[in-house]
């Protein structure tokens, strides 16, 4: 048995608000990804590499935010985090406030296996990803003239942006069992339009925003960043089901519909459990999402 589960971000995303064919592109970015990651499963290969292949489809794909997608800060730079784990061995790794690497997912891998550390930051991430001969872009790869427009537009108010459509929360991320049994994770995005001070969101934290452990469930969070940092999202998902017995459903339940509803967390997740169910909740009015199994390939907008 091998499953595959990806989202593309979540937030405000309304039918009234999407032309037929920008649907349809959104949904053969999201089948892209899919088919990326499920091939390695299918070919006998790791959750980690499954993961990763997906999540680096998305951030090739420019209308997700993430890698080419991403958005501009304050400064009209781009900022990218990133980050992944291995549920076998609880390894773990992630980048954060990173420049003109092409694929930040890549860092994160090159972080967890190649070095001893978990989360690198800035021109210190940038320095080891030239290290690792990771590919590097020109700023004109990641310009896109809607993501400029979006910053313009925020740069006269003021305000920092959750993405497009007034509020999406754009961020990319996977999660996979394979056939060895074991659970990986991923996550990766383009943080805030307009965002100030090297603002990092959940993304690249270990524990808010991915988490995987081979005895409970793998975990890749959108959201509004610091309100699942605050609840420790996707730790707390694992929790729930090691300490309390809680199943993946009612885990994920508790956390999204509830938790971070309490404290105005808008966003949601897909997760996959150590016997293959997944999990795909939500709070907001849309996520781009999707999921593979042996029998079925489903992507997926709206509520």
């Amino acid at each position: 048995m091998v499953r595959l589960a990806i989202h593309g971000g979540a937030g405000t995303i309304l039918r009234s608000s999407m032309t037929a064919e920008l649907q349809a592109t959104y949904e053969q970015g999201l089948q892209d990804a899919l088919d990326a990651g499920y091939k390695v499963l299918q070919a006998g290969g790791s959750a980690v590499d499954a993961v990763q292949s997906a999540v680096v489809s998305l951030e090739d794909f420019p209308l997700f935010n993430a890698g080419k997608g991403s958005v501009f800060n304050n400064t009209g730079t781009h900022e990218m985090d990133a980050s992944i784990m291995d549920g076998s061995n609880l390894k773990a790794g992630a980048s954060s406030g990173t420049s003109n690497v092409k694929n930040p997912v890549l860092l994160a891998r090159a972080i967890m296996d190649k070095s001893e550390h978990v989360l690198l930051c800035g021109k210190g991430a940038e320095q080891f990803a030239k290290h690792q001969g990771l590919e590097f872009e020109e700023d004109n790869y990641f310009y896109n003239q809607h993501r400029y427009e979006q910053w313009q537009q925020a740069l006269k108010e003021d305000t920092i942006s959750l993405d497009h459509n007034d509020k999406k929360f754009g961020t990319v991320g996977a999660v996979a069992l394979d056939a060895q049994g074991n659970l990986a994770a991923a996550t990766s995005t383009g943080g805030m339009t307009n965002k100030k001070y090297g603002r990092m969101g959940d993304s690249p934290i270990i524990g808010a925003g991915t988490y995987a452990n081979n005895n409970t469930c793998a975990i890749s969070c959108t959201g509004h960043g610091e309100l699942f940092i605050r609840a420790v999202v996707a730790y707390d998902i694992s929790c729930l089901m090691e300490y309390k017995g809680l199943s993946l459903q009612e885990a994920c339940d508790m956390v999204v519909h509830d938790k971070l509803v309490k404290i105005g967390g808008e966003g949601g997740l897909v997760a996959i459990d150590k016997h293959g169910n997944i999990c795909l909740p939500f709070n907001s009015e849309g996520m781009y999402r999707g999921y593979a199994t042996e029998t079925e390939r489903v992507v997926m907008i709206y509520k």
